[in-house]
């Protein structure tokens, strides 16, 4: 299998995920949340999801509780949004790259003054 699809899939299954996320209903998921990554094995059996939060990490990790909770909802939802042969599994991840990155910019600006 080419590289090029498995990348191709693999920003087809952020994209969806991205407007899943949107939709969910679960007061864990709501706020700044958003996608920072997904990673898709290269037989597209796995696939790990990791989740940044504008709110800092503990948000993020209450946000992949909730997410871990509807796990099998947001794989039966990709899967009726993608056409798969098989859906990947799904695990997700909380990372701080948003504040990281938040903070970067900070440091940045303080230089520049």
């Amino acid at each position: 299998m080419p590289s090029h699809k498995i990348d191709r899939t693999t920003e087809d299954i952020m994209r969806e995920l991205t407007a899943i996320l949107r939709e969910l209903k679960d007061p864990r998921v709501q706020g700044l949340i958003s996608i920072v990554r997904v990673e898709v094995s290269r037989d597209l059996s796995y696939c790990t999801v990791y989740i940044s939060a504008m709110g800092g990490m503990e948000q993020a990790k209450t946000a992949v509780q909730g997410l871990k909770s509807a796990a099998g909802f947001i794989r039966h939802e990709l899967g009726s949004r993608l056409s798969l042969r098989h859906v990947p599994a799904l695990t997700f991840k909380a990372t701080d790259s948003i504040e990281y990155g938040a903070n970067i910019s900070k440091i940045l600006n303080d230089l520049n003054r």
